[in-house]
């Protein structure tokens, strides 16, 4: 494998801190509109960076679902990523549209969205994940494949014909930023790099270097 020599040259795109909304969550909307219209796959997927008790860095892949005051995702709380939110409310998500030569870096800290929010989107998901939300032990070990698809099983005869209520283990949290950095590739590896940093309750916007 010669990784070394695997490099873009980006050209797609340009970003001036001039022509961009001044505020980030609408900008974050803007370029998630044109990733959309690009119909790039899961453009809501975005990597959940976390700090475990132990200071230990972690991060997955969790997907997008709302953007109101910040950024939510849906899990389980007694999942891995939900232990250490607990122990540590500071988080990153980023979002990576290649196709766009674009990435957008978000930081901040997680809250717990509104449990009638969880219900309500709970209640829209498709009747197999709302099953598999209870049968999943996020994050535990378990003995085989099998053992999962028993309990699916098991609680697909157990709920026919009703309802199913949402787990209280199973819900959403929100990443309300208070730092965002929007990153457009250019030539040379001089890319754009624009920065909304909150102070004092309002969005600061400037560029750093590439």
């Amino acid at each position: 494998m010669n990784l070394a020599a695997l490099r873009e040259n980006y050209q797609k795109g340009e970003l001036l801190e001039n022509k961009v909304h001044p505020d980030p969550l609408e900008q974050f909307k803007i370029w998630f509109k044109e990733a959309q219209n690009a119909e790039l796959p899961e453009p809501n997927a975005m990597f959940l960076s976390t700090l475990g008790k132990d200071m230990r860095p972690s991060g997955r892949i969790v997907l997008l679902k709302y953007v109101d005051r910040g950024f939510s995702f849906f899990t389980n709380y007694f999942s891995r990523k939900g232990h250490d939110i607990e122990h540590h409310d500071k988080a990153s998500i980023t979002f990576f549209w290649g196709e766009l030569e674009r990435q957008v870096r978000i930081e901040g800290h997680v809250e717990k969205v509104d449990e009638k929010l969880s219900t309500e989107y709970f209640q829209s998901r498709p009747r197999a994940s709302q099953i598999g939300a209870w049968v999943s032990e996020q994050s535990a070990k378990i003995p085989h494949r099998e053992f999962l698809e028993e309990r699916f099983n098991a609680l697909e005869k157990q709920y026919e014909g009703q309802e199913i209520p949402k787990p209280a283990h199973w819900g959403g949290y929100e990443l309300i930023p208070d730092y965002i950095e929007f990153w457009q590739g250019r030539p040379s590896r001089l890319h754009d790099r624009v920065v909304y940093d909150l102070v004092n309750g309002n969005w600061e916007r400037y560029r750093i270097a590439p």
